[in-house]
């Protein structure tokens, strides 16, 4: 059997990036925690950690990480189980990682039953929908959510439904940037409003439109959802914004749909460990039965798939002007 004080040293080291911050966090000197990494390394055969700054797991230390992650839940969940009376033990600590555009508009009904259950710690890493897989696979988490429909051995994805985009500017901006609408002469010139660097979106929208891409184009980049709908509303720029978070400031007439007939549905997934401990499988109930009453799917005119890092696709898909909305898991079904 694998010893415990080792696992959870091999964790905390990987959790904090540093043989010296782990130390520190578990209170025994920097030569105990190397001791510990070593007798384990040796006890499986294998290099476990990469001594590198920051230090990282390597492809068996990060299936040692989730089975150290998975020990932890399992552990907490008993505990909690055992306890005399509810909730006096701690709460167990879960790690999730979500995009920004879930947290800015439907997550927060997620957030609120867990948080206020009492019964996990919670972390949430926010991170671009076509990167969040990579913290699962690393052990960094205990699902995420993700743009691929693909799985990892020893992972399950489950069908969340899909955002609608739309690309907003307000009505000053459209009628200086874009007189003539939305063309290619006019991109070129106009400042665009992205999420960050790896936000493919809107490279994404304008190649579907035009039918080439389209990169050397001026863009302001505001790593918030709430950052970004600021700044198209204040008339820095025009951007694709989820069309739940822009319906207010478009009834108000402070936004225009540049695109009426040109939408963009973005499918999510809930990426998870295929054998999840009790309290991990609620958590993923939780999250599909939300998702499935908040996120919507439409008609789809003409589905195209965009290839996304490594496997991955970002299933981006371009809808007719008119919006039919029903289940997104009844559409889930048909995946």
């Amino acid at each position: 059997m694998l010893d415990r004080d080792q696992l959870e040293t091999f964790a905390v080291v990987i959790e904090q990036q540093s043989f010296e911050k782990a130390a520190t966090a578990l209170s025994i000197t920097r030569g105990a925690v190397s001791q510990r990494i070593k007798a384990l390394e040796e006890s499986l055969s294998t290099v476990l950690v990469l001594r590198e700054r920051p230090v990282s797991p390597t492809p068996a230390g990060e299936v040692l990480l989730r089975h150290v992650k998975a020990l932890r839940v399992m552990e907490g969940s008993a505990l909690q189980a055992l306890a005399p009376q509810p909730k006096l033990h701690a709460p167990v600590p879960l790690s999730i990682a979500v995009n920004a555009d879930s947290l800015a508009t439907w997550f927060p009904e997620v957030l609120k039953e867990l948080l206020l259950s009492q019964l996990v710690a919670l972390e949430v890493v926010a991170d671009d929908q076509d990167h969040t897989s990579q913290l699962l696979s690393r052990g960094e988490v205990i699902g995420c959510i993700s743009t691929s429909a693909k799985a990892a051995d020893g992972f399950a994805a489950e069908c969340l439904g899909a955002m609608e985009y739309r690309c907003y500017a307000t009505p000053e901006f459209a009628a200086r940037a874009f007189p003539d609408g939305l063309t290619v002469p006019a991109v070129l010139a106009a400042p665009a409003v992205l999420f960050n660097r790896k936000d493919s979106l809107h490279d994404d929208f304008l190649k579907s439109r035009f039918g080439f891409s389209i990169d050397r184009y001026a863009k302001h980049f505001l790593p918030s959802p709430v950052a970004l709908l600021e700044g198209v509303a204040i008339g820095a720029g025009y951007g694709l914004i989820p069309s739940t978070q822009a319906q207010p400031l478009v009834e108000s007439g402070r936004l225009l749909d540049l695109c009426p007939n040109h939408s963009v549905m973005v499918d999510l997934y809930w990426h998870h460990w295929e054998l999840e401990p009790p309290l991990a499988h609620d958590v993923t109930a939780l999250i599909v039965k939300v998702a499935h009453r908040e996120l919507v799917t439409s008609e789809v005119e003409t589905p195209v798939v965009i290839a996304g890092p490594g496997d991955s696709a970002s299933r981006l898909r371009h809808v007719n002007p008119v919006v039919t909305a029903h289940n997104a898991k009844a559409d889930c079904n048909t995946q």
